[in-house]
């Protein structure tokens, strides 16, 4: 599976997830707590230091590669998020297809397709950009450095903010699959499926690329208002 990597921006950085990161992620998640409905994030630093132990086990498993997301301007643990579903094409047809390990290649290995999932972020930076720029930087990582035909992501189809700021990416939506799997809150759900195609990449960085220039440039402009 690819190994560990650190991915930098402007506004973020993401760290490979560590089990030093779990107090910094239990003070992320424990202030407003009201936008985590639909979403697993670890409430205590009991909670957190098990969140970090199943991300690694999912990680050294193949299964995943995790991120501590940090604010690049004062080096602040806000949330985390994750590579998923790693697939990998290589070797003989299997049935059923399914995600699986690498056939060859071993530790070498890269994924043909992935998912980006796990996000979730503190509220005091909900709404600041970060989040853009992570997900930027984890496809300019797939696309650009994997080389990934697919990059998938989803959503509990309820959860009207996550699905809005996936499509705001230009994700395309492959449909809603109905009485899916299980929610957080114990109901029946259905998910919400997206993806981004390799010859899709092009228009997905520059449509991405222009809403963080935009940001930035209202930032700039509310920081020149006399107060």
């Amino acid at each position: 599976m690819p190994a560990p990597v650190i991915l930098s921006g402007r506004s973020v950085r993401l760290e490979p997830l560590a089990a030093s990161h779990a107090p910094a992620l239990a003070a992320a998640a424990a202030a407003d707590r009201t936008s985590y409905a639909f979403t697993p994030v670890p409430h205590g630093l009991e909670a957190a230091h098990l969140y970090v132990q199943s991300a690694l086990a999912d990680q050294e498993a193949g299964r995943s590669l995790a991120f501590a997301t940090v604010r690049a301007a004062d080096g602040l643990v806000v949330g985390s998020t994750r590579f998923c579903e790693l697939d990998y094409w290589d070797g003989p047809v299997v049935w059923p297809p399914a995600p699986r390990g690498p056939l060859c290649g071993g530790a070498d290995a890269i994924p043909d397709a992935a998912e980006i999932g796990g996000t979730w972020l503190s509220a005091h930076a909900q709404g600041t950009g970060i989040n853009t720029e992570a997900k930027l930087l984890m496809f300019q990582h797939a696309f650009d450095v994997w080389r990934v035909r697919r990059i998938s992501l989803r959503a509990d189809a309820r959860n009207t903010r996550s699905r809005a700021a996936i499509e705001r990416l230009g994700a395309v939506c492959e449909g809603v699959r109905r009485v899916h799997t299980r929610g957080l809150d114990g109901l029946v759900r259905g998910t919400a499926f997206y993806s981004v195609l390799d010859e899709e990449w092009p228009v997905v960085r520059h449509t991405i690329e222009q809403r963080l220039e935009r940001a930035r440039e209202g930032a700039d402009a509310r920081r020149l208002v006399p107060a």
